[in-house]
C-alpha cells in the first residue's frame, strides 16, 4: 500500500500546497513530503488529519492506496477487474474539478 503516493495525487489535484496541508494536519512539510514519496508511514491518526483535510473519506483514501499485492493471491484476479471501475468511480465522486 503506497498511501503516499494517493495523498500527494489529490493534494496536487486540489491545489494545495504541501506546506498548506501540513499545517492543516498539525504536521511539518518535512514529514508530510516524506509520507508523500513513501518514506515514512504515518500513524492512522495522521492519515485521518490528512483525509479530513483534503475533504476525502478515510475509507476512500485507504482503498484508493491498495496495490494489487496488498490483496490475497487467490482474489487478485477479481480485484484487477474490478478495482479500476471502483477507484475511476470513487476519484470522480470525490475530484473538486469534476
Amino acid at each position: 500500500m503506497k498511501i503516499g503516493s494517493v495523498i500527494k495525487d489529490i493534494r496536487k489535484r486540489k491545489k494545495i500546497t504541501q506546506t498548506q496541508l501540513a499545517e492543516l494536519s498539525n504536521i511539518t512539510q518535512t514529514y508530510l513530503s516524506q509520507i508523500e514519496n513513501n518514506q515514512k508511514e504515518p500513524t492512522i491518526q495522521t492519515i485521518k488529519s490528512i483525509a479530513e483535510n483534503l475533504a476525502i473519506p478515510l475509507p476512500v483514501l485507504l482503498f484508493m492506496a491498495v496495490e494489487n499485492e496488498d490483496i490475497p493471491e487467490n482474489k487478485r484476479e477479481i480485484y484487477s477487474m474490478i478495482s479500476p471501475s471502483v477507484k475511476s468511480l470513487l476519484d470522480t465522486f470525490f475530484n473538486d474539478d469534476k
